[in-house]
């Protein structure tokens, strides 16, 4: 029956609030998966976590589970924060950050001074509390995507000019780089730098302004790289371990030895060998070579599909954001999240060189951990307040 003409508003405002409606579900699903994603995450690595240190933990702690009840702990202050975080709207950071910003600057200079940071394996990265450890520069990452959101939206009208879109933040990517070398932690630099460029080049920063960081990016690599032995030393080895296998090459030729006696379904969980004080990092930032020996190509591969599905989940939020601000902040911590994940994986599988970077959620570890929950959070606040302006 054809309805007539008189009920046709009616018709187009019941339509109207049909989409509203779908389109409020579908941006409030976006927040479950990313739980649903992270827990999904979060129970595997404590899974893997005990069966990777147990042995390790035996033997200094005599206890099995000593690894596993710290981990357990930072679950549950990483889940806390995510709580806390989701709740706080994400607006309100163009008030707060310029304070962030200071304090984790004042926390990266404040690390390096003897007597408060801690020195581990020759680096200054922790403040030690005695019972735990925390890394400022894990909470630097966060802090400084949303620094360069709330900045990129203020200056949008001004953007494509380079002493305002362009070199501000150049410099002040600078002073951060600047600290997390004197640490010295050039992966977190690295990655930071990745990320100012794909915030710069989405915030509408002219291009040619981001091909003139190729020279200053090749100048900084040629002095952090090249000349610090090292470091060096880990490129030779990522082009060909074998020439050093009992040293600079001998981490990667363990985690190859892992994911290749694996296979196709690995050896079972729990039966895995180059965890026994073969492989360095068994349970940290090599953990996915222990996933790849015990459960084999199948199990890397479901991490690498949650991972897939944690990504696809934030660029969603991303594009469902109420604001550019919010548009920005949710790409920014999706790629943080991501492009960690990347580079561990590659790092395990000989792609990219041997560097110090957790897999996010899985592996063991305190402070990355809850600096990813908080970027979690942020991405849940995001999610919420779309939703909200829907209904």
């Amino acid at each position: 029956m054809i309805r007539p003409i008189a009920d046709a508003p009616q018709f187009a405002a019941d339509s109207v609030a049909n989409e509203t409606q779908s389109a409020s579900r579908a941006v409030l699903s976006l927040e479950l998966e990313l739980w649903i994603e992270v827990l999904l995450l979060i129970s595997f690595g404590l899974v893997m976590i005990y069966s990777a240190s147990s042995i390790m933990a035996l033997r200094k702690y005599s206890d099995a589970a000593h690894y596993l009840k710290r981990q357990l702990a930072c679950i549950g202050l990483g889940i806390g924060t995510i709580l806390v975080i989701s709740r706080f709207p994400y607006r309100s950071y163009r008030q707060h950050i310029p304070w962030m910003f200071l304090w984790t600057v004042l926390t990266l200079v404040l690390v390096l001074i003897p007597g408060l940071g801690s020195e581990i394996n020759g680096a200054r990265r922790w403040f030690n509390f005695r019972f735990f450890l925390v890394q400022p520069a894990e909470f630097a990452k966060v802090v400084w995507i949303l620094f360069l959101s709330v900045s990129l939206v203020k200056k949008q009208d001004k953007i494509k000019r380079f002493g305002i879109g362009f070199l501000p933040h150049i410099v002040l990517f600078g002073l951060f780089g600047a600290l997390l070398l004197k640490e010295p932690d050039f992966g977190t630099t690295f990655m930071l730098g990745c990320l100012t460029v794909f915030m710069l080049m989405l915030g509408g920063v002219p291009y040619p302004y981001l091909f003139s960081l190729v020279p200053c990016a090749a100048v900084v690599c040629y002095r952090f790289v090249y000349l610090v032995p090292y470091r060096w030393e880990r490129i030779t080895a990522f082009l060909n371990p074998w020439t050093d296998q009992l040293d600079s090459g001998y981490q990667l030729i363990q985690a190859w030895i892992a994911v290749g006696s694996g296979g196709i379904l690995g050896k079972g969980l729990g039966y895995g060998q180059q965890k026994l004080f073969y492989l360095p990092e068994a349970f940290t930032d090599f953990i996915l070579a222990v996933i790849g020996e015990e459960l084999g190509f199948v199990g890397i591969f479901g991490v690498c599909v949650l991972f897939l599905f944690l990504f696809q989940t934030g660029l969603r939020i991303s594009r469902s954001a109420h604001d550019y601000l919010g548009s920005l902040m949710a790409f920014g911590l999706t790629m943080l999240l991501s492009l960690q994940a990347l580079l561990n994986l590659g790092v395990v599988l000989g792609l990219f060189p041997t560097k110090g970077l957790p897999l996010p959620f899985i592996s063991y570890g305190g402070s990355a951990f809850v600096a990813n929950c908080v970027a979690v959070g942020i991405l849940m606040n995001i999610a919420r307040t779309s939703q909200m302006r829907m209904e």
